[in-house]
């Protein structure tokens, strides 16, 4: 996966560096879940280890990008993010991560990359059932007041600023676009992966069933584990450090099995 850089000529790119690492050995690509964005994993900085280049995805119309309109649907969104380097520098072996809607995002652009020839090292899914099994829903479709309502169910927005009219006013359009993305996705025909995927969720998330965790094992040739945390839909908020310590064994193993042995210190 190569992205462009996060500034050029001006305009902001497409990924935020969560810490400078420069004696990384491989990358860690997060995709924020539906009206999130890059800066909710500002506090995951405190636990990223040495080694690793997280980076996040800032979708179109937040933050930063606040003027920019968000794709029609999550496979162009997909195409975009993969299109071309994240970063300056040089190009890392690559896992992503995605929560959410993030999780159908980083799906896609693991199927885009692996087209291109650039498997990941692997695919981490969190919160979301399969791409076949995604739920269809109305909810973009409701009024600000019903939208509002399922933003305090799913706990995805803090209950303050769902308290504040004028900051509510400014992100709902946002927020109804993800939610129409995430809520009228369709899985194409295509090649399944190659890297292997692993499905974290939260025991007592509504958004996700065992048996629709499972089903992510449809999406790649390679192996499939599921592991479950305590918690609900943002379970994340609760178990950042072991969800961290995760991802750094995930990489750092996929690296040792495939290329030069991992480093003993910076």
């Amino acid at each position: 996966m190569s992205v462009e850089p996060m500034k050029r000529d001006g305009r902001t790119g497409k990924f935020r560096r969560i810490a400078e690492r420069p004696y990384a050995r491989a990358r860690v690509v997060l995709f924020p879940h539906g009206g999130g964005s890059a800066s909710y994993f500002r506090s995951w900085a405190a636990a990223v280890p040495w080694d690793l280049d997280f980076l996040v995805a800032q979708y179109p119309g937040r933050e930063d990008r606040y003027s920019e309109p968000m794709p029609d649907d999550i496979q162009t969104l997909a195409a975009v993010l993969a299109d071309g380097p994240p970063v300056d520098g040089p190009e890392l072996p690559t896992m992503l991560f995605g929560h959410s809607m993030g999780a159908l995002v980083a799906y896609e652009v693991a199927r885009e990359i692996s087209a291109a020839g650039h498997h990941p090292l692997r695919l981490v899914v969190s919160g979301h059932p399969a791409p076949e099994l995604t739920r269809p829903g109305t909810v973009h479709l409701g009024t600000d007041e019903e939208l509002v309502e399922e933003l305090r169910r799913t706990e995805a927005t803090h209950r303050e600023v769902l308290d504040d009219t004028d900051l509510v006013e400014a992100f709902l359009p946002t927020i109804r676009t993800d939610y129409r993305l995430s809520e009228t996705y369709r899985p194409r025909p295509g090649a399944r992966l190659i890297a292997p995927v692993s499905v974290l969720y939260g025991d007592r998330d509504p958004e996700i069933t065992p048996r629709e965790a499972e089903a992510w094992s449809d999406t790649t040739e390679g192996p499939c584990e599921v592991r479950v945390f305590e918690g609900g839909h943002f379970y994340l908020d609760h178990h950042r450090d072991q969800v961290v310590e995760l991802l750094t064994a995930y990489a750092r193993a996929a690296v040792h099995a495939s290329a030069a042995p991992w480093p003993s210190a910076p």
